[in-house]
């Protein structure tokens, strides 16, 4: 009843918002509505010429359409193709530019005209201004540091799992953890922002990202460090934005790839099907200029070897369907429309497998999701936007054992069945609205946004813990651990935000952001205010030297696994003397300690960019974040009685010193960056004991370097066209191995915490791709094939260490990835 009651003033107070704040939306809009004309659209291609004739398409320009009415951006494809949609009628400036590239264009847009223009780009004189077109580039005048993965990086780099998660590593200071999940800007996985066409994409019970969308349908994807513009919330790390692309309002396309499967090959026989990906993607015309749709398809089937298990009994199996639907609708020359659909079950089998834990004693992990997505967008003026959007979310997931024997850990292996059982079944529907207003004067210029967001979540789960065993060295019991009844639980929660913002501009060479977040939680019952500021400051007349930072304070979610947390088994364990006699038993009560709050985090940065020719950009930069409140597990004793407590009494901080650079020639990308940096913070994350993949044994908690601290990191990765109309793409990756802690046959540490490190990681991947042409000639059939090769060096990099002192193994490493070749061939029509 208390929960129906919070939704319902929830919602009152929200609605109550929405429609004083809308009053002037809506008078605007009347007015704008009075004088609506049909609109037109501009789309071509941006192309070279050779001295023979021929052309070559260049994906990645900057196309930017400038007019009284209407003034827009966006960035060839990786054809070379541009499009704008829902054009008004009037006479617009066309200019493309990409490095050393430039060319531009005059074009007079009629009601309800498709206008095709291919722009020709010829090699520019050095230029005053600040130009950044690259493809990992940043808005230099955004306080905030941002890095943007565009088209051209998503097809053109070197992707093992071919999913856009993978090419986060691209950005500096953003990590795969030995866990295997992302870890931006020294932040763990679950607190960090995941947005898929600015809705939220995480996972409400873990804080996890869980989407997954076919590759092809990802436009663009923007790391932002500090997200100082208080639209940005529930968090206390980085945010990682995924856009798609918009549909093709004027011709239909269609791309096919993967069609062929890649035997599996075990002691030099061929056994089964080692991985097959086939993917199709088509977009096109509903109503030509008005309606366009977008539908891909993906299934999945991969298995991830680990080379130091028997070979019919070392893969990890992956097998996925992934759907992306989306509507793309021109309602009026002002008005726009999105509606996408995402379909993403998956099936994990032999989840953590490793050179410790056989197929037998790993769980698999069944995980089935979609999320419905609606945008509306009315364009009030060149310079103002109302922007609505509604999401659902549905995301379950179960852990089941591959066995029923009892669980047992032991010095050298692990056997029996799983202890952990989970079914879990989670949705979470999101409402936002938010209003930019016209640029107003006032000591400079003001451009104020306005925005609430309402969300509602829901977690029903199920979960079953069964008894786990240590054998020490002597082959008998160290340690039981025996588990109460299995719970069953439903945990809402309803989280209500409203944030004012304003881009004030004293003068020209000044921008200084300013923001104000409001967030209330109903699991904490209590409101967070978050205040931000940033600024970026030209130093010189030509604007080639730009000194940027900012301070703010960020507040982040409560994860449903941690609301459940009270409503989980209890825990005994049983203590055993080396002649195998029970020794002592203590139970366990799990526990709020001093209840809940939610996590916060300062962050703060300072950095400085200079645009030392038209090719070459370098930057200079340090930030630093401090998280308090961080969820922690400790177990604490009294005598025979325990308890097991979560508390916000964590911390945890990360400093970073990045030098980068870029340099363009041409179409020819170079970047290169080193990172210094130091993840410091509690050890005991709840999500490592209460995850998907459960670590069965709790000891006291300690402070440490944090299980992805890499304190020093080269990358050097590009994009060169070499001749032949050979596309190259290498990424060299090198940084400090991740730490690991010892221990002892009881599974206790030894030491300090995570005081040890694996190798240092070296890697170099390459992929290079050419179009070919077919035997049978159609123009508007194009293909290209290329291969991949990752750890081109066949460099060792274990992801196992045996760090228990007791085993005969102490400190040998295990499970290294070698080289490996994947073939490519891409169909388009």
């Amino acid at each position: 009843m208390g929960q129906r009651t919070s939704v319902t003033h929830a919602v009152a107070l929200l609605g109550a918002l929405v429609s004083v704040f809308c009053w002037p939306v809506q008078r605007a809009a009347a007015q704008a509505v009075a004088t609506e004309v049909k609109a037109g659209s501009i789309q071509g291609s941006v192309f070279v010429a050779d001295q023979g004739g021929g052309r070559a398409v260049v994906p990645g320009a900057t196309v930017t359409l400038k007019g009284s009415v209407l003034s827009q951006q966006t960035v060839s494809d990786g054809m070379g193709n541009y499009s704008f949609q829902a054009v008004p009628p009037g006479t617009y400036q066309l200019e493309v530019v990409a490095p050393e590239l430039r060319g531009s264009s005059m074009v007079k847009v009629l009601a309800d005209q498709a206008i095709d223009v291919p722009i020709e780009l010829k090699a520019e004189a050095m230029k005053e201004s600040v130009t950044v077109t690259d493809s990992s580039s940043a808005d230099l005048t955004e306080p905030s540091d941002q890095t943007v993965i565009d088209k051209a990086t998503v097809v053109n780099a070197p992707n093992k799992q071919e999913r856009i998660d993978a090419l986060l590593p691209l950005v500096p200071g953003v990590v795969r953890g030995p866990d295997g999940l992302i870890n931006m800007k020294g932040a763990r996985s679950s607190q960090a922002g995941y947005l898929v066409n600015n809705a939220s994409a995480t996972d409400p019970v873990t804080g996890n990202a869980a989407i997954s969308l076919p590759i092809d349908v990802v436009e663009s994807v923007t790391v932002i460090s500090d997200p100082y513009d208080p639209e940005y919330g529930r968090l206390t790390g980085a945010v990682a934005s995924v856009e798609t692309a918009t549909g093709n309002f004027n011709a239909f396309r269609v791309s096919v790839q993967n069609l062929f499967a890649r035997p599996r090959k075990r002691d030099n026989d061929f056994v089964g099907i080692e991985s097959f990906t086939p993917r199709i993607t088509m977009t096109g015309p509903i109503i030509k200029n008005k309606v366009a749709f977008t539908q891909s398809f993906e299934y999945r089937f991969v298995r991830t070897p680990v080379d130091s298990l028997p070979p019919l009994q070392r893969d990890i199996k992956y097998e996925s369907f992934n759907s992306f639907s989306q509507v793309d609708v021109n309602l009026t020359a002002r008005q726009t429309m999105t509606a996408s659909f995402a379909l993403y079950p998956q099936k994990i089998n032999y989840l953590g497998l490793n050179t410790f834990v056989p197929q037998p004693s790993t769980p698999d992990l069944h995980q089935r999701g979609y999320m419905a997505d609606i945008q509306h967008r009315y364009a009030l003026s060149p310079d103002s936007i109302f922007i609505s959007q509604f999401s659902y979310k549905r995301f379950d997931a179960d852990v089941t054992p591959n066995g029923t024997a009892p669980y047992q850990l032991l010095v050298e292996t692990t056997t029996g069945g799983f202890f952990d059982q989970q079914r879990r079944e989670t949705y979470r529907t999101e409402w936002q609205e938010t209003y930019q207003f016209t640029a107003h004067g006032f000591l400079g210029s003001h451009q104020f946004k306005f925005g609430t967001d309402f969300a509602h979540s829901d977690y029903d789960g199920r979960i079953d813990l069964l008894p786990v065993t240590i054998i020490g060295t002597s082959d008998l019991p160290v340690e039981r651990i025996l588990f109460g009844p299995a719970s069953h639980f439903d945990i809402q929660q309803n989280e209500l935000a409203w944030f004012l913002a304003d881009k004030w501009t004293p003068f020209r060479r000044l921008t200084v952001d300013l923001g104000l977040r409001f967030d209330r939680d109903s699991v904490t019952d209590s409101i967070n205010v978050a205040p931000r500021a940033g600024f970026a400051l030209a130093l010189t007349q030509d604007a080639k030297t730009l000194l940027k930072g900012g301070l703010g304070l960020f507040c982040d979610r409560v994860p449903l696994n941690a609301a459940s947390f009270p409503l989980l088994p209890d825990r005994t364990v049983v203590s055993f003397d080396p002649t195998g006699e029970v020794a002592d038993s203590i139970s366990y009560v799990n526990t709020f300690a001093r209840g809940l709050r939610n996590p916060r985090s300062t962050a703060w940065n300072i950095e400085l960019d200079r645009q030392v020719t038209s090719g070459l950009i370098v930057r200079a930069g340090f930030q630093e974040r401090n998280t308090v409140r961080d969820f922690v597990i400790n177990p604490e004793t009294d005598g025979s009685q325990g308890t097991l407590s979560l508390s916000n009494g964590g911390r945890s901080f990360y400093r970073e010193f990045q030098t980068s650079g870029q340099y363009k020639i041409r179409r020819n990308t170079l970047n290169a960056s080193y990172v210094r940096s130091k993840a410091y913070g509690n050890l005991n994350d709840f999500n490592q004991f209460f995850g998907n993949n459960a670590v069965a044994v709790i000891e006291p908690d300690s402070s440490g370097r944090l299980p992805f601290d890499a304190p020093n990191r080269f990358l050097f990765w590009g994009q060169f066209e070499a001749p032949l109309k050979f596309t190259v793409s290498p990424v060299l990756d090198v940084h400090t191995g991740f730490p690991y802690s010892e221990i002892d046959q009881s599974r206790e540490f030894v030491g300090p915490r995570d005081s040890l490190r694996f190798p240092q990681f070296n890697s170099v991947d390459l992929q290079v791709t050419r179009p070919i042409a077919l035997p049978f000639r159609h123009k508007e059939l194009k293909a290209r094939i290329g291969f991949s090769v990752f750890n081109v060096f066949n460099h060792f990099n274990p992801r196992d260490v045996q760090n228990d002192i007791d085993s005969y193994r102490y400190g040998d490493l295990f499970n290294g990835v070698g080289r490996t070749f994947r073939g490519k061939f891409i169909l388009e029509f």
